[in-house]
């Protein structure tokens, strides 16, 4: 058995005692280390959702920035604005004075047959811009006869009498070498035109220029002017003449004017022609008719005017047997080759309300310039009256 118990404490037998067990120590912490590692932990973050925040911020700065571009010129805008309102409102009250003062002058103007003189002008200022252009040669389109149709009645002016066919003249004023002619008269206005009770029953229409539904009286000239035509009357003892509503024609004939009588086989010994073209109304309709009669042409050829000064007269002017419709034109338009002295219509004599037995079919003019139941043919150098002109329509008239 050893001398040393071992049950003893090691004091006890005779040792130095064991040391203390040691405690490992603890290392400092580092807050960086720390955030470094719990990131490392941390899942990866998507790319593009950083990219879209970034696309986001961006583009709400761009609207702040536009916005802030447009309120800075709004605000430059209305500062402007502010120190011009004063000065506006009175050049603007300034203008609107000064139009309503032009239209003032030329409604309360002095004017040409009830057109105010600027008006009147700027007609006669494209008529003649028209004549330059076209120089009243230009032909009007043709169709075929298969497009024909009836024409509407639209105006009886001048119709108003069933006129006796036997009784018909054309007085034909200023042609050259009258007084040689076997028709020569010494007084043309002494010819009596004979009239009926109308036994047509042609549907008359109505002209829409006038108010179909007005009183007669209305539409008929003044009663001054119908007393002073009555008067004339009892003096030279013609009928009263321009009983409408334009009354009579300026250029109507005075008593004792010589010239030519003609009859209608006179007329239709020249070449016939025939004719499809459309008829245009100023009142905006219009209708492809079928015409046959002479030309203006040859008619002027066969009845040439008399120079006048050396030259040929300017105008021709054309009125109704009783002068309550009447109208004027060029020479030039009158040698038109499409305009047509009418006999027929649509294959068939003219009737009553179509202005047998002769019309004038014009295709370059509006309606207004076709007269119908031609009485009379001048030749003139002085500016014809015309019915529709002298209550404010245009003298040229043309398409």
């Amino acid at each position: 058995m050893s001398d040393q118990d071992p049950l003893l404490p090691n004091a006890q037998r005779g040792h130095e005692p064991d040391p203390a067990p040691s405690i490992p120590s603890t290392p400092p912490i580092d807050p960086a280390a720390e955030y470094r590692a719990s990131a490392e932990k941390q899942p990866p973050v998507d790319a593009n959702l950083l990219s879209d925040e970034a696309d986001s911020e961006a583009q709400a700065k761009l609207i702040a920035n536009q916005q802030a571009q447009l309120d800075a010129g709004d605000a430059a805008v209305l500062a402007e604005s502010h120190k011009h309102t004063r000065r506006s409102f009175v050049l603007a009250a300034a203008a609107a004075a000064a139009g309503y003062g032009f239209y003032q002058w030329i409604d309360r103007g002095p004017g040409i047959e009830m057109q105010p003189v600027t008006f009147r002008k700027a007609f006669q200022a494209n008529a003649q811009i028209a004549r330059t252009i076209f120089r009243d040669h230009s032909l009007a389109p043709t169709y075929d006869v298969k497009e024909a149709q009836e024409l509407r009645v639209n105006g009886v002016y001048g119709l108003k009498k069933e006129l006796v066919p036997e009784s018909w003249r054309l007085q034909l004023v200023g042609s050259s070498g009258a007084r040689a002619h076997s028709r020569f008269v010494a007084d043309v206005t002494s010819w009596e035109y004979r009239y009926k009770d109308s036994t047509s029953h042609e549907d008359q229409g109505h002209d829409t220029k006038v108010d179909p539904n007005a009183r007669t009286s209305i539409k008929m000239a003044p009663a001054s002017m119908l007393d002073q035509a009555k008067a004339n009357e009892d003096r030279i003892g013609r009928m009263p003449r321009g009983k409408e509503e334009a009354g009579e024609s300026r250029s109507t004939l005075k008593p004792q004017t010589p010239g030519l009588l003609l009859t209608i086989e006179d007329i239709q010994k020249l070449p016939r022609h025939e004719l499809v073209t459309q008829f245009k109304c100023i009142e905006g309709w219009s209708q492809i008719v079928h015409w046959a009669g002479v030309r203006m042409a040859d008619f002027l050829e066969a009845y040439p005017p008399e120079q006048l000064d050396g030259k040929e007269p300017r105008y021709v002017y054309m009125e109704t047997p009783d002068g309550d419709y009447y109208t004027g034109y060029d020479l030039d338009v009158c040698r038109h080759p499409q305009t047509l002295l009418v006999t027929e219509m649509m294959g068939a004599p003219l009737t009553q309300f179509h202005g047998a037995p002769l019309r004038l079919h014009m295709p370059t003019k509006y309606g207004y310039k076709q007269i119908k139941r031609i009485g009379l043919i001048s030749y003139t150098n002085d500016k014809p009256d015309d019915y529709w002109t002298k209550l404010g329509y245009d003298w040229y008239a043309g398409l």
